[in-house]
């Protein structure tokens, strides 16, 4: 049963809540980067430990996302929001408190579980904005995702160079216990608990989670573990064979965790595969140019920025990416999501091309990361609304899931990738062996490769006009229905 949906003027009040409720979220897996260098000093253990701050939290997220989705869809979306937010304030006391490596990781695992607040409140503006309204929305929620990712840095930058270590985390408590009172105020629940709710999925959920931790545990570490070391290599075979047995799995339960005959849809297929690609793209800037701005300028290259000066010039980045999300609903509005998609993609390539040649000042790579971030503005905004034209009202917080793991998927090969890159391109500074001037054209130009391989993956959707976001039950084409289940 679902209440009538506010007004356009209450609406506002709880886009804005959930658009910050993500926003906070984000900001999560990208909090202790400032700390990394002071990390094995803080913790007592070795570099490569430490790197393991970061990694749990993009895992732990990888995880719980498509879980909550599901959730959202069986027990409703608001309720899951606020449970959602549960784990992201304990998680945060706990590293608050931590003294040691395992207890700041268990911290950073929970506040990971907090990132299904982005795919939840994307599926809930269906529910409660009006119709000419949802598609801004939409994009300003979904690019909530990179906004947070982009803020997070000069926030997090600024807060350990002036105050200890400890206060990113009790702010980051205080933030999330911020979001769960507007989320209980503001938010309406308009959904009430089926009669027939149907079973979750336990053997899917566990499925699902091994074989996503195999594959990222494999991507994200592989560079330090070695890609040809038989732990990499046997997690990479154990993804194949949990994730190939899961999918025979959901194939075949009543009630899957995710309906993998939706997902094979054209147009979610198409969608999922683009966003992992502009994932990486949009993941390698964020790379590159942070290491790009702080390198000695006795390279010749680097900028010789501090960690605050780099997250202030970063910042107008995830600004943008703010500014153009309304415009890119806007245009989904009127043109449909298929066309700013590709803009999206175009731009991130343009970026990315431009970004070549505009290495030589900081205020250069803030023009080209203000450039690509637009075009993430655009992109991420387009994703949900094709997505949410795809499929059922009652699948939509699972399939924004888990085309937001999609995008995470993306961010992780990304990771690795230019990792890879700029270990392998490498250049002296006396003893030191830093990435090589070579190293960060070449990662500029992957990023405006795989921006190409979007807009070319985009145009092959076959989304029509008709199929606007604001119907309530997207019709599906008679050879896009999906199949009984046995």
């Amino acid at each position: 049963m679902e209440a009538s949906k506010p007004e356009a003027a209450g609406s506002g009040r709880i886009v804005a809540v959930l658009a910050f409720g993500g926003i906070v979220a984000s900001i999560m897996q990208t909090l202790v980067v400032p700390l990394l260098g002071e990390l094995p000093t803080i913790l007592d253990t070795s570099a490569s430990n430490a790197t393991w701050v970061a990694t749990v939290t993009l895992l732990a997220a990888a995880v719980a996302t498509p879980i909550m989705g599901r959730l959202g869809d069986l027990y409703g979306k608001r309720r899951m929001l606020l449970v959602s937010t549960v784990p992201l304030i304990i998680g945060s006391v706990v590293a608050a408190l931590s003294t040691n490596l395992a207890t700041m990781i268990t911290g950073r695992a929970l506040q990971g579980l907090g990132v299904g607040l982005v795919p939840l409140g994307i599926s809930l503006l269906r529910d409660l904005v009006p119709p000419e309204k949802l598609g801004t929305s939409i994009a300003l929620m979904s690019a909530s995702l990179g906004i947070g990712g982009a803020l997070g840095l000069p926030f997090a930058s600024a807060i350990a160079d002036y105050g200890s270590w400890r206060v990113l985390f009790w702010v980051s408590a205080a933030l999330g216990a911020v979001i769960a009172v507007l989320y209980k105020v503001i938010v309406p629940d308009t959904e009430q608990r089926r009669e027939s709710v149907g079973g979750f999925d336990y053997a899917g959920a566990v499925g699902l989670g091994v074989g996503l931790v195999a594959l990222l545990l494999a991507v994200s570490k592989g560079a330090d573990w070695g890609w040809g070391s038989g732990t990499t290599l046997g997690l990479f075979a154990a993804a194949v064979v949990v994730l190939v047995g899961w999918g025979v799995w959901e194939l075949r339960t009543a009630e899957p965790m995710v309906d993998l005959r939706t997902t094979a849809r054209p147009q979610v297929l198409l969608t999922n595969a683009a966003s992992v690609v502009v994932g990486f793209a949009m993941y390698a800037s964020s790379l590159l140019v942070p290491q790009l701005l702080q390198l000695p300028k006795a390279t010749g290259y680097g900028l010789g920025q501090s960690m605050m000066a780099m997250g202030l010039w970063m910042m107008p980045g995830g600004l943008m990416m703010m500014a153009v999300a309304p415009l890119g609903g806007k245009l989904t509005g009127k043109h449909g999501p298929k066309l700013t998609l590709l803009l999206g993609t175009l731009v991130i390539a343009a970026g990315y091309g431009v970004s070549v040649f505009l290495m030589g000042a900081a205020w250069q790579l803030m023009v080209a990361m203000c450039v690509i971030t637009a075009g993430v503005g655009l992109a991420y905004g387009a994703m949900p609304a094709l997505i949410m034209g795809g499929v059922p009202q009652s699948e939509t917080a699972a399939a924004n899931s888990f085309n937001t793991l999609m995008r995470s998927i993306g961010t992780s090969v990304s990771a690795a990738v230019i990792g890879v890159v700029l270990a392998q391109m490498t250049t002296k500074l006396g003893p030191v062996t830093l990435p090589s001037e070579n190293a960060f054209r070449t990662g500029m130009l992957l990023g405006c490769g795989v921006a190409v391989v979007a807009a070319l993956i985009t145009l092959t959707i076959p989304y029509r006009k008709a199929q606007a976001v604001t119907a309530t039950e997207p019709a599906a084409p008679a050879d896009l229905a999906p199949s009984p289940r046995p």
